[in-house]
């Protein structure tokens, strides 16, 4: 849920009955929508409008950023006062929404009711001279399905906005020795996006984790039953299912006690060493509850993870994986997989989802969480930088047949994958990414514009062909680019 400051404005010269109507017919549909919730300016003036330089600009400043609204909408209700508007939106400094509705022929006489789109060129230049950045929806009808399509990805942009303002990730001990891939620059991340890393060590979460397996705790309980309910336990015994549900517990609960929306953990090898286990199928369950970890303590996989469900709105969860082999068949085919993590609301129709002891470490701890998930489009994601630079990769793929895999898997096609290899290893990048079976593309694309520091890589498609699609085109842009 976001919070949405509506400020409807009109100018003199033109109907005031028009912006009237036109600033009840949006808030009537905005009203409508179950994801936002509104500020309006009904309290400000007699009209609810924004028109008034001296008398306006700053109690709907205040308003709003008293009410913590999360970004600001201007419809420009006839023709708009631009100076108004952009005094607010700098001050409110928050996620800027412009768009007017599709203006009527003049009258018989020749007048005209409104001059929306001439207000709207105003506006958008003075954004500019205020270094305000601003998301523009064309000026079409409120009924048009371009409005609509705007409008929903702006709330989705917003949504990744909020959750980068206000990030901590947990940390649970360094990365493993030996990938240095995995090296980050905290102090930049706190210095540029405001990203803050709550770091604990293995002993830490060890500690809670035996207090919680001895103890009564329904949560464990609850833990216990849904993953003896969702997967096959034989392989790894009631024991380990209770070691697995307690360590599942122990993690969410330090990131709800610490504020964390994500969790970047060293699965290898300590933990096994120490507690008999491997945390895969935990992060698996947190991931599911939009809590995701990251395996290898990898913090930019976090971070990736965090921007990539927001931006989807949650309605489906994040996988967290390795760029591992392509495909022996189809040139453009690639093998997603990790040991055993990937959400198991994702476990594919009919296939065989099973808690597991790990395959390729000597130990064999139990914890891994194996099975193929599904198919469908999906989308490829990584933020990532070095030398104080970061850019976010971002591309299409969709699942294809493939090989049976150990771990938790899933077999992509790609439109040219030649194109991707060369891209991610020449960099920034890893061998680590996040998929989800979303387009969240033209939604961080807009993102991106509120977060300063960032370069969109886009590998399959182009900024002008998002803009397209925003602008009504067909989706095929994502396969002609």
């Amino acid at each position: 849920m976001i919070k949405i400051g509506v400020a409807a404005t009109r100018r003199f010269v033109f109907s005031k009955e028009d912006a009237h109507k036109y600033k009840d017919l949006v808030l009537e549909k905005l009203k409508g929508m179950d994801n936002i919730e509104l500020v309006d300016i009904e309290s400000i003036n007699s009209e609810g409008l924004l028109f008034d330089d001296d008398a306006h600009a700053d109690q709907i400043s205040e308003l709003f950023i008293r009410e913590k609204v999360d970004a600001v909408f201007f419809p420009h209700t006839n023709f708009g006062t631009e100076n108004t508007v952009c005094r607010v939106a700098k001050a409110v400094n928050k996620p800027v929404l412009l768009w007017g509705p599709r203006d009527e022929d003049p009258l018989e006489d020749g007048m005209r009711l409104r001059d929306t789109q001439c207000g709207l060129f105003a506006t958008g230049k003075i954004l500019r001279r205020f270094n305000v950045p601003f998301t523009y929806i064309p000026n079409t009808r409120l009924n048009d399905p371009i409005f609509e399509r705007g409008l929903e990805n702006f709330i989705a942009a917003v949504n990744v906005v909020k959750a980068m303002k206000k990030l901590r990730i947990l940390q649970i001990s360094t990365r493993p020795a030996g990938f240095w891939t995995m090296m980050y620059n905290e102090g930049e991340l706190l210095e540029k996006f405001g990203i803050e890393i709550y770091p604990i060590t293995l002993v830490d979460i060890k500690n809670r984790t035996d207090e919680l397996i001895v103890s009564d705790n329904a949560e464990v309980a609850d833990v216990e039953k849904t993953i003896k309910e969702a997967m096959e336990t034989g392989h790894v015994g009631d024991e380990a299912v209770r070691k697995i549900a307690a360590l599942k517990v122990a993690m969410g609960q330090f990131a709800k006690e610490k504020g964390c929306k994500a969790i970047a953990i060293q699965c290898w090898s300590a933990m096994q060493e120490s507690m008999k286990i491997m945390p895969c199928l935990a992060n698996s369950l947190l991931t599911d509850e939009f809590i995701p970890v990251t395996c290898e303590t990898d913090i930019h996989g976090a971070i990736t993870s965090v921007m990539t469900q927001e931006a989807a709105q949650r309605s489906t969860p994040t996988f967290f994986a390795d760029l591992t082999v392509r495909h022996s068949e189809n040139d453009n085919g690639e093998l997603l997989f990790h040991c055993g993590n990937f959400p198991v609301s994702l476990a594919c129709e009919g296939c065989n989802a099973a808690a597991q002891k790990h395959f390729l470490f000597d130990d064999h701890s139990p914890g891994t969480f194996e099975t193929e998930i599904k198919g469908g489009e999906m989308t490829i994601v990584r933020f990532d930088g070095d030398h104080g630079e970061y850019n976010l990769f971002m591309g299409h793929a969709k699942g294809i047949q493939g090989k049976y895999s150990r771990g938790s898997y899933v077999w992509v096609e790609v439109d040219d994958w030649v194109k991707w290899e060369r891209k991610l290893v020449e960099g920034p990048y890893v061998h680590h990414c996040v998929g989800i079976h979303a387009d969240v593309i033209p939604v961080l694309y807009e993102a991106v514009k509120y977060i300063p520091g960032i370069q969109l890589d886009l590998v399959d498609t182009t900024e002008d062909a998002i803009v397209h699609w925003l602008n009504g085109g067909s989706k095929a842009w994502i396969s002609e680019a």
